[in-house]
């Protein structure tokens, strides 16, 4: 029985994030005696639901009290870590559990705090601790951050709050969203899945002041510009989207730009909601790299010259390559007489006898001699055959 709890108990150790204390402060249970927190798995101690947990990624959630210890001092810290699967999914569920009440806080690039709370992103685990004077504790907090910080797992976070105009924006009112469930709980109408979730959307909201009464304001990202199309065209169609279906309730204003679309709820006029819409600019450029070819036909006086200059460069080379070729011969006959040109034992050029010169009957013949079966050679034939051909 003992061996069973013992490696029953071994997961859970190895699990364990939040740390057992924190400088002087101890972690207690209820009654005041040391214990070692331990993950939660079997249910969620604080508000946000489950449904909205399992569309950020949750992993593991783990809870721990910590105490100071002082006689006659109650100064307890609660905290609640909440391991998600990546930190896009982390970041979304610190800006859902975020309030107006939280101010800025220095624990981390994305961290809040106020009297009584105080949350932080860090990496893909979300801190949410909870006391009394939290400003004061700045301390243990910054070494809860540092005990749990190896433990996380760092990562490119969501960018989507940039699109959002900042005239009229309510400040730290925007919201992560990457499900129709979280979607539902925070935007005044309820869009479900019509916004394309399950292929690969992702959303940001935050509230605006539109002429003295309030208005909320959804930006949803789409892989391509083709996808966001197509959803417009499906809001349009089951929704009251510009004006696509007056006998539906409440208006929506709605504007796609390349792969973004925005949507607002609570304006009262295209007008009014135009001031908003139209401060948004999604970024991308869609350019066509693809290389083309233009032919353009010279003119005939171009043809004329271009053919002449060719003519004259195709005679002019061979001016030059005759005169070469006729320098270099008479180079080498004059320099090697009779061993490279007007060699006798070769035929080098044939004497037809056209001029007065005679006719050299050795520059027919490579040898002397006779030829097969024994037959003497005539030398004198090619001399008798020319004369009767040029008399």
């Amino acid at each position: 029985m003992f061996l069973a709890v013992f490696f029953a108990a071994l997961p859970t150790a190895a699990q364990q994030i939040l740390p057992h204390s924190l400088g002087p402060w101890q972690g207690v249970s209820t009654n005041g005696v040391a214990f070692r927190p331990a993950p939660v798995t079997g249910m969620i101690p604080v508000a946000p639901p489950q449904p909205v947990l399992s569309e950020y990624g949750w992993a593991s959630t783990e809870s721990s009290t910590y105490s100071s210890g002082a006689p006659n001092v109650n100064e307890r810290l609660q905290a609640t870590l909440f391991k998600m699967k990546d930190p896009s999914g982390a970041y979304g569920l610190y800006s859902f559990l975020i309030t107006p009440d939280l101010k800025a806080a220095s624990y981390t690039e994305h961290s809040s705090v106020s009297a009584g709370r105080a949350v932080i992103l860090v990496g893909n685990l979300v801190l949410d601790v909870e006391g009394s004077d939290l400003p004061e504790l700045e301390t243990q907090i910054k070494s809860l951050v540092a005990a749990v910080q190896p433990h996380a797992q760092t990562g490119p976070l969501p960018d989507l709050w940039q699109h959002l105009p900042p005239r009229g924006f309510v400040e730290r009112s925007n919201r992560y969203v990457l499900g129709p469930q979280t979607l539902n709980q925070l935007f005044p109408v309820a869009l479900g899945d019509s916004l394309g979730f399950s292929k690969g959307a992702e959303a940001e909201l935050g509230h605006y002041k539109l002429n003295g009464h309030d208005a909320t304001l959804l930006i949803v990202d789409y892989p391509t510009p083709g996808f966001a199309m197509q959803q417009l065209a499906e809001l349009q169609r089951q929704f009251n989207v510009n004006g696509s279906r007056p006998d539906a309730a409440p208006p929506l204003f709605a504007r796609r730009d390349y792969t973004l679309l925005a949507i607002v709820s609570g304006a009262q006029t295209q007008t009014e909601a135009s001031n908003v819409l139209d401060q948004i600019q999604s970024g991308t450029q869609l350019t066509w790299d693809e290389p083309t070819f233009q032919f353009k036909e010279p003119s005939i006086e171009m043809m004329i010259v271009g053919s002449i200059v060719g003519a004259g460069v195709i005679c002019g080379f061979a001016l030059i390559a005759g005169l070469a070729f006729g320098g270099f011969r008479l180079f080498m006959k004059r320099l090697l007489p009779g061993k490279v040109f007007d060699r006798s034992t070769q035929v080098q050029v044939l004497q037809l006898g056209l001029a007065s010169k005679p006719i050299n009957a050795e520059d027919f013949y490579a040898s002397v001699g006779t030829v097969s079966g024994g037959a003497a050679v005539d030398k004198n034939l090619p001399d008798r055959i020319a004369l009767r051909i040029f008399r």
